[in-house]
């Protein structure tokens, strides 16, 4: 079981978004502890450290696994056409 940690910016993102945008997505990350790389998950690429994303309808998380400490910090949590902006 991986611990769930949200950035700041995550935190601003999710106060952002509907009430039924974010039970959604927050369903999406509760799943993460159990499972950080499920199906459907995304290493991206132009990142400089080990980034994943997951969609969740139009938004998209972006997260960073720690395997060895067990630790899943959410780094972002946007609109699909915004969240790849200055990574």
């Amino acid at each position: 079981m991986y611990e769930i940690i949200f950035d700041k910016s995550a935190e601003r993102d999710l106060n952002n978004l509907s009430a039924e945008v974010t039970r959604r997505v927050i369903k999406t990350i509760s799943k993460l502890a159990d499972d950080p790389k499920p199906l459907g998950v995304k290493k991206l690429q132009a990142a400089n450290e080990n980034l994943y994303r997951i969609r969740s309808g139009d938004y998209r998380i972006i997260y960073a696994v720690a395997d060895e400490i067990k630790i899943v910090n959410i780094r972002r949590v946007r609109h699909r056409k915004d969240v790849y902006r200055n990574l």
